[in-house]
């Protein structure tokens, strides 16, 4: 029996470019980013020339005009003479915070609700419950003036801490070493006596990059023991003890280090009418962390109960079979299978956190918000700049947080063979 040859492709025609679908697909791509590219071009000559009409152009060199606004957290050193470029990279530094902290602790206050929450314990189900509606049905703006004005209107002023009489109105914490007061929160200060010399080019100090640097490194190399430990344990059925390995690798380093620079803590005190020493915490700190803390809180319990919920009982009942507790089940069993339908929705509960950390304005926090978008727009009177730049920062660490988590949920989803 012959065999059908295949059918020789005709020879391309420019009407192929309609007609064929295996060119019609990409004809119509190309006229799309066409249409697309021409939309932008006129958009940006209409705003071109609508800004000629004012007798404005676009131009950055505002960012290195003199500030002349002072900011009260700083993570580098920062003054009011120093140029607006300087006060932006203040402002989005104070952004990383809020964010990254809101993220580390809404997640894991997040993923014991979200287990409490499924307790068969009726009143811890039921609690977390009301915590979660209560949270999540309430606006995010709200939570963070609230927390504010608490902090603001019901703590002490720093005056009700100096002893009159043998006595004080008030009193510090933790041994005498934080004072909330409706000014902010006081808590002691890391101070290096001899930190490592830092050029003057580098806007962050050389000692704050080497304990990065030592705690990068110590993080990988337990990873490295931990992993070794993994293949041990496959190979023999035996998981040696690592315990005394990763902590001396953590904490060894870093404590060496800190002891070479001459690290000590300056307590705050009480001098005259005010603290002296110290770091100053601003409420304006605290209550935009607290309420993006606990308002994402709720969201992610919800994310790790639905995630709980999609793995099948067959799962738990295997567990318990084997005789493992429920505790046990949960950590080894339940979570890390439930973290490939966790992770997904995480993602953008981290990317709206991130972005949420503006709503800090409110409350007087001077993050990205209150710098580039707030005092130097007003200031310089450059909206456009101010808001393009903004806007391109903010979808850069989106695209940041977003990478890194599609990697980590591409490490935990299931492997096919």
């Amino acid at each position: 029996m012959a065999l059908a040859n295949d059918m020789p492709r005709p020879a391309f025609r420019l009407g192929m470019l309609v007609t064929d679908t295996r060119f019609r697909t990409i004809t119509i791509q190309v006229i799309v980013m066409l249409l697309v590219a021409l939309f932008m071009i006129w958009l940006g000559l209409n705003v071109k020339s609508n800004l000629a009409l004012k007798g404005k152009d676009i131009d950055f060199s505002f960012l290195f005009r003199r500030a002349g606004y002072d900011i009260d957290q700083q993570l580098i050193p920062y003054n009011n003479d120093m140029s607006h470029g300087r006060a932006v990279i203040i402002g989005l530094l104070n952004t990383l915070v809020v964010a990254a902290l809101g993220c580390v602790l809404s997640t894991i206050l997040g993923v014991i609700l979200g287990v409490l929450r499924l307790s068969k314990n009726w009143i811890v189900s039921r609690l977390v419950g009301v915590y979660v509606e209560m949270f999540r049905n309430v606006p995010l703006l709200l939570w963070i003036i609230l927390v504010y004005v608490v902090l603001s209107e019901t703590r002490p002023q720093p005056k009700d801490f100096k002893i009159v009489g043998g006595v004080t109105k008030a009193s510090m914490n933790l041994w005498d070493s934080i004072a909330v007061t409706n000014r902010g929160t006081n808590i002691p200060a890391p101070l290096l006596d001899r930190p490592l010399p830092s050029p003057e080019w580098l806007p962050v100090s050389a000692s704050a990059l080497a304990v990065l640097a030592v705690l990068a490194a110590s993080i990988w190399v337990n990873r490295v023991i931990v992993r070794r430990a993994r293949v041990v344990q496959e190979a023999t059925g035996v998981r040696p003890t690592t315990w005394w390995q990763s902590l001396a690798v953590l904490l060894l380093p870093i404590l060496g280090l800190l002891y070479a620079m001459g690290f000590h803590l300056d307590y705050p005190v009480m001098k005259g009418f005010n603290f002296k020493g110290g770091l100053n915490v601003a409420h304006s700190f605290t209550a935009l962390t607290i309420a993006l803390s606990l308002y994402y809180a709720a969201v992610t319990a919800e994310i790790v109960r639905s995630g709980i919920q999609a793995i099948s009982r067959g799962q738990s009942e295997a567990a318990y079979a084997l005789g493992l507790r429920p505790g046990r089940t949960m950590n080894l069993v339940i979570l890390p299978q439930a973290l490939r339908v966790i992770i997904p929705p995480m993602i953008s509960q981290f990317l709206s956190l991130t972005k949420d950390t503006s709503l800090g304005i409110a409350v007087s926090y001077l993050d990205l918000r209150g710098t580039l978008g707030g005092i130097t727009l007003n200031q310089t009177g450059r909206e456009l700049e101010c808001m393009l730049l903004m806007m391109l920062i903010y979808l850069v660490i989106s695209l940041i947080i977003s990478a890194l988590m599609n990697v980590y949920n591409a490490s935990v989803k299931l492997k096919e063979r």
